[in-house]
């Protein structure tokens, strides 16, 4: 089924955006808030509404939206996924668990889309098989696209810069920026689902043979001796400067299109901002720890894990290693992948300031969508129109916490958060009030370990120098942007994320406890209070509030 955007819960004259009226629907953001963990602009929530359109060969029974926009924040229609995985007798709930529901409570109940198995069949069984197809391909093109994609990059930063009119721009994004998008965002879910695939199975494997923390650290070295994954290159790129292997030219051109907002074009890439490597540099030094050290050391309890394994199951080692270096390998795929394709979307970025130069539209080119874009820069000014009123109601989500990572039903953001009482791991428009949130914090184990320090509660990466060395960083979710701020860490707690969440990798790579997905702990825990947390199992307990 071919959609037009926008098709669901959008006012393009007021820019009020709310999905969660459509239908009667449960929400996830799960695994979509470390990629996008900011209110989106129009023009940033087009080009997201592509990837969740337009870029995938499955075509769900219905009319039901398999993604939206929940007052600015981008979410996956969880109903859809689990009235599927229903019909063909499986349970969500087990399948998922973190990556799509995260630590969603056994009283949410997900009712049921009524979908029959026929109708299943014969709407989703021929998108599957086209879409494992696609991802087949999409491996043996990876590396072949990967070393094109920069190069391309670099091909057309000077021909953005040399387009100096209306038709010059609208020919170039046309014949050249747009036709990548799609292309992108096909390779992005492919190496996406393949990592996914594997590594939770395997994860599930070796947890039922070795235990949950056990399979953490033979999860861990991702990076391999060299350090090669780009979750922490940034930090790994910092000692090379420090040390003098690496000049700072070389570390922006490398990383400066990473951080901690680059999925909303309206943010600036940190390498824009002159003083952004200095900061970095100096956040560096307060940590006080040797990276090189943090890694050789959990290298090696890798190794010793898997020297334990291999006593245990010595049929079961080779097998369980080839699967551990395919893992390791779509790691690096997905990483690198995604770390181009944030190169591309600064491009995007480069080329709607370029606009703004060209035609004088200030930063309102960002409050149109694709689709605006284009008629305006063919000669089309009304959509110039409802900019204002957008622009406005994208401040006041702006102004507004972190909406729950699940939502069931209708949704006022406002409402929500003027309720002293909220959640932030789910809302329930059934209950009439959210039940009071347990003293006990729960989540998933990121990173094996466990210790006792004082909780620093932040919301954004840019408080991180509020952060002292030793203490244990609480916050919604962390993307590579927090990367530099985790050698200062003694621990790591997140509301949001599973195994393979951004905080789960890191933490796993430089031997920090991490807990993830607990789904309330920035509604529970405050900077100043004592906690434990025990990566192990997965859970934080208070021992002195503040």
């Amino acid at each position: 089924m071919t959609r037009t955007f926008p098709k669901f819960g959008y006012n393009p004259v007021t820019g009020a955006w709310n999905d969660s009226l459509s239908g009667d629907y449960c929400w996830s953001s799960v695994n979509f808030r470390e990629a996008a963990p900011d209110v989106m602009t129009p023009i940033t929530w087009s080009l997201a509404w592509v990837y969740i359109n337009e870029t995938t060969p499955l075509h769900f029974p219905g009319d039901h939206p398999p993604g939206g926009n929940i007052a600015g924040r981008l979410y996956f229609n969880l109903s859809l996924i689990t009235s599927l995985y229903h019909v063909v007798g499986m349970d969500a709930r087990q399948e998922k668990f973190g990556d799509l529901l995260g630590a969603v409570p056994p009283e949410l109940n997900i009712p049921f889309l009524p979908f029959s198995p026929l109708v299943v069949i014969w709407n989703v069984l021929p998108g599957m098989i086209q879409d494992r197809l696609a991802t087949r391909r999409d491996a043996r093109q990876f590396a072949a696209y990967v070393d094109f994609l920069p190069n391309w990059v670099r091909a057309m930063r000077p021909r953005i810069q040399q387009c100096s009119d209306r038709k010059s721009l609208l020919m170039l994004w046309t014949g050249s920026l747009y036709p990548t998008i799609p292309r992108d965002y096909r390779m992005l879910r492919s190496v996406t689902t393949s990592l996914s695939a594997s590594a939770t199975r395997l994860n599930l494997d070796l947890a039922a043979l070795v235990g949950e923390a056990e399979a953490q650290t033979l999860l861990s070295n991702l990076s391999g001796a060299s350090g090669e994954l780009e979750s922490i290159g940034p930090l790994v790129g910092l000692a090379k400067v420090k040390e003098g292997s690496m000049s700072q030219a070389e570390y922006i051109e490398r990383y400066g299109h990473r951080g901690p907002h680059e999925a909303e074009l309206f943010a600036p890439t940190p390498g824009e901002d002159p003083g952004w490597l200095d900061r970095q540099l100096a956040q560096f030094d307060r940590s006080g720890v040797d990276v090189s050290d943090l890694l050789a050391k959990q290298r090696d309890e890798f190794a010793a894990a898997w020297s334990r394994f291999q006593a245990r199951f010595p049929n079961r080692y080779n097998a369980f290693r080839r699967r551990m270096e395919r893992v390791k390998a779509a790691a690096k795929n997905r990483e690198l992948f995604r770390s181009e394709w944030i190169r591309e979307k600064r491009l995007i970025r480069q080329f709607l300031l370029q606009v703004d130069k060209v035609t004088r539209i200030g930063e309102d080119i960002f409050f149109l969508t694709v689709d605006e874009m284009v008629a305006f820069l063919a000669g089309d000014s009304a959509p110039l129109n409802s900019v204002f009123a957008r622009r406005a109601m994208y401040q006041r989500y702006c102004t507004l916490p972190p909406y729950p990572a699940i939502i069931y039903g209708s949704f006022d953001p406002f409402e929500w958060a003027a309720d002293p009482g909220r959640r932030s791991d789910y809302y329930d428009a059934r209950q009439i009030k959210t039940a009071s949130p347990s003293s006990t914090i729960k989540g998933f184990s990121g990173a094996a370990g466990c210790v006792e320090g004082i909780v620093r509660r932040i919301d954004r990466v840019e408080d991180g120098d509020q952060l002292q060395p030793g203490e244990i960083l609480v916050t919604t979710v962390t993307n590579i942007g927090w990367t530099p701020l985790f050698p200062r860490l003694a621990a790591i707690v997140t509301d949001i994320g599973a195994t393979l969440s951004h905080a789960a990798i890191v933490a796993r790579e430089l031997g920090i406890p991490a807990v993830v997905g607990c789904g309330n702990a920035t509604m529970l825990l405050k900077t100043g209070d004592r906690v434990r947390v025990d990566g192990k199992r997965g859970t934080i307990e208070r021992l002195q509030v503040s």
